[in-house]
């Protein structure tokens, strides 16, 4: 007679000793890609399910259309920043609203005066067409979230930020300040902030933006500050804004940077 005892023993150890050599033997097992398939697929309004999707979004497309396409104010004539030296029509535009917009919110919130605006010329991404300006014409302007922030400088930042200047030989958007520029265009000649000219030791508060304030475009004298000032406002709701107070865009006229 067979000793079912023994024998269910031996099974359970041949069921055990099996399912380990399995684990054990998957486990070393190393899986890889042998091969990487793909295809383009077009989105069209050539099936129903794209059809769907364009039906879903509709209204949404169309009250942003709605919001965008509002107009704001008018341009008599176009105001870009490609013709210029030293300055351009809309980075005096835009640098001049801005120094304005952060010294009425410094005023409220801290009693002091903005004295200068100091932004980037890469920072402008559109012109101003002539003709009608809209909610659209801001967002081509400035399509980065970039807050306003003002920096409180020294005298003596302030003479490395036009050393800066005039090494970029960019016309990047400034206002509150003349440079006046020596012969070779290579230094400069005197500088004033609002009317009067430079002192070393005075400071003096500098509206710029969070990106630049950080290091961008290697405007580094920003990080040299004695304190800075987030206003929380986007430049972009900074172009808004001042379409929706004026009628029509005026065209600076004012020369910052000048030569001897």
């Amino acid at each position: 007679m067979v000793n079912l005892k023994n024998y269910n023993v031996i099974l359970k150890h041949f069921v055990v000793i099996t399912t380990l050599f399995f684990a054990f033997g998957c486990s070393n097992q190393k899986e890889y890609i042998s091969k990487i398939e793909g295809k383009q697929i077009g989105v069209t309004n050539s099936n129903g399910e794209n059809a769907n999707i364009e039906a879903f979004i509709k209204p949404y497309r169309e009250n942003i259309d709605k919001d965008m396409n509002e107009v704001l104010a008018y341009a008599p004539e176009t105001l870009e920043k490609s013709k210029g030296q030293w300055q351009t029509s809309i980075g005096g535009l835009q640098a001049d609203i801005t120094l304005a917009s952060a010294n009425k919110i410094l005023q409220l919130r801290e009693k002091k005066s903005v004295d200068i605006c100091l932004l980037n010329h890469g920072g402008i991404r559109a012109i101003i067409p002539q003709g009608n300006v809209t909610t659209r014409t801001a967002f081509e302007l400035m399509p980065f979230e970039n807050n306003l922030v003002v920096v409180a400088l020294k005298g003596e930042q302030i003479v490395e930020m036009v050393d800066y200047i005039i090494k970029e030989r960019k016309p990047h958007p400034l206002s509150g300040m003349q440079i006046i520029l020596t012969k070779d265009e290579k230094s400069y000649k005197s500088i004033s902030v609002q009317g009067k000219p430079l002192d070393l030791n005075t400071t003096y508060y500098v509206a710029t933006n969070d990106y630049l304030y950080n290091g961008g475009d290697s405007m580094y004298f920003f990080k040299k500050g004695s304190a800075v000032y987030d206003l929380d406002y986007k430049l972009r709701n900074v172009w808004i804004d001042y379409f929706k107070e004026v009628d029509t865009i005026p065209t600076p006229k004012n020369q910052r940077i000048i030569l001897d």
